[in-house]
């Protein structure tokens, strides 16, 4: 391992920046109103099936990738694989990162203006409705490009701080009380009078709702919510010291980001369910929903402001590891310059951000393919670039890749008996590619005509 790299300190400081990368906007935000709009208990079950039978492969898969090259995401292939075309594996993930964030950084920046607004005790009001608040926030142009811009500074000051004193501080600070706030926010939801509604259609499987449709909703889902697919998890897992058993790892990162989803839930619905609101409201859930029904409550400014601050917790979180991989191939290049290329990754990602953030104000008429360029970004990468990275690298570990030293790093400080290891190659051989060559074409519906 290049000896000018940084590393994780511990163990848990990977866990838990691991964890905090794949908990974010999917977990906390999506999982939840996915999971209303598609009949809610039985949904959840399949989709933490398909986390441990597709996700967990294909974490350990990008895992094995970082630690067995001892390189960020693009030299880790050119290390494995020399002088071939599977470079652009690397390459595809920090394109799409860099993407990703163009738009995940005003979502992050809406987060940051509710949290602060809720602090101060503005977002619960008589005078204006959650839903005229939010149409507010996202459709003035001034107050959507400060909320980028902080959540752009945030993000700076971290990552140029490095991997133990920025990343493995920020996540070892942030993820316990992401718990912690959780757990108030749990204790509260389940004793409201008609809370047991919701925790019963949150974990209740009732099976004459599912469809093939919501299937292969569960399936994207948990195919998403690990961060896998941008090589990510390969640039993390580069950090990391041999004496550490990446199985036990990958797991540790799974279990903590289903239990994540299993909190959202038991926050959500039963308040959901206890005011009498529809547990399928869509992405408006947290921005609308949710500060209506908190509002009703005693204290609920309150009980707001945590649920915000730890959503934006998750969602900083995440984009840490975006930011990282971006960061770590070009200081490749340019070693001992962290800070120098951070701050000008920085600027360019949040110049970048800017039409998505218009998206909603000045430049609501522009489209393209009848999208906004908000949602635009989001489907080319969400629906196009991720599914094709997790092809990519499914492909690449059991068919490129060297077996002795796959294998190597499967066993590497683990006391798993062998069956695990030719269970997950089992997987990683004929099952991970055909689930990820399904929900990459139902994605691609819309374009092909489906």
């Amino acid at each position: 391992m290049n000896s000018n790299r940084g590393q994780w300190s511990t163990k848990l400081g990977f866990i838990l920046s691991s964890a905090g990368a794949a908990i974010g906007l999917g977990a906390i935000w999506k999982m939840p109103y996915v999971t209303g709009q598609n009949g809610g208990g039985a949904f959840f079950l399949i989709f933490v099936c398909l986390t441990l039978l597709i996700g967990l492969p294909m974490l350990i898969s990008e895992f094995i990738i970082g630690r067995g090259a001892g390189e960020e995401a693009i030299t880790a292939y050119k290390k494995l694989v020399p002088h071939s075309a599977w470079v652009w594996i690397g390459r595809l993930g920090v394109v799409g990162c860099f993407l990703l964030l163009s738009f995940y950084s005003v979502v992050g920046g809406w987060i940051l203006i509710y949290s602060g607004m809720s602090v101060v005790g503005n977002v619960i009001t008589d005078n204006t409705s959650s839903d005229v608040l939010f149409g507010t926030i996202i459709g003035t142009p001034w107050i959507t490009l400060v909320g980028l811009l902080v959540f752009t500074l945030l993000n700076v000051w971290v990552i140029s701080s490095g991997v133990q004193n920025g990343i493995e501080k920020a996540n070892k600070l942030m993820m316990p009380l992401l718990f912690i706030f959780f757990f108030i926010l749990v204790i509260r939801s389940l004793t409201l009078d008609g809370a047991m509604e919701g925790v019963k259609f949150f974990l209740s499987p009732d099976f004459s709702k599912t469809t093939g449709e919501s299937i292969l909703y569960a399936l994207g889902q948990s195919f998403f919510a690990l961060a896998v697919g941008f090589s990510c998890m390969v640039t993390y897992s580069s950090y990391l010291k041999k004496d550490v058993s990446l199985p036990y790892s990958a797991g540790s990162v799974v279990i903590m980001n289903i239990f994540v989803s299993l909190l959202a839930g038991l926050a959500i619905f039963p308040v959901v369910f206890a005011f009498g609101y529809e547990p399928a409201e869509g992405p408006g859930l947290l921005f609308i929903v949710l500060p209506t029904v908190f509002g009703q409550m005693p204290f609920g400014e309150v009980f707001l402001a945590l649920f915000l601050i730890l959503f934006l917790f998750a969602t900083l979180t995440s984009s840490f590891s975006m930011y990282e991989i971006i960061v770590a191939a070009l200081m490749e290049k340019w070693k001992n310059a962290r800070k120098g290329i951070t701050w000008i990754i920085g600027g360019i990602i949040f110049v970048a951000s800017i039409p998505s953030a218009l998206s909603s104000s000045l430049l609501k008429d522009v489209t393209i393919f009848q999208k906004s360029v908000f949602d635009a970004t989001d489907f080319l990468v969400s629906n196009m670039m991720l599914p094709l990275g997790n092809l990519l690298i499914a492909i690449f570990i059991i068919h490129k890749m060297n077996k002795v030293l796959v294998e190597e790093e499967f066993k590497l400080s683990s006391t798993l008996a062998p069956g695990y290891y030719t269970a997950w190659r089992f997987l990683m051989t004929w099952m991970v590619p055909v689930v990820i060559v399904v929900v990459l074409v139902y994605s691609l519906r819309p374009i092909l005509g489906g």
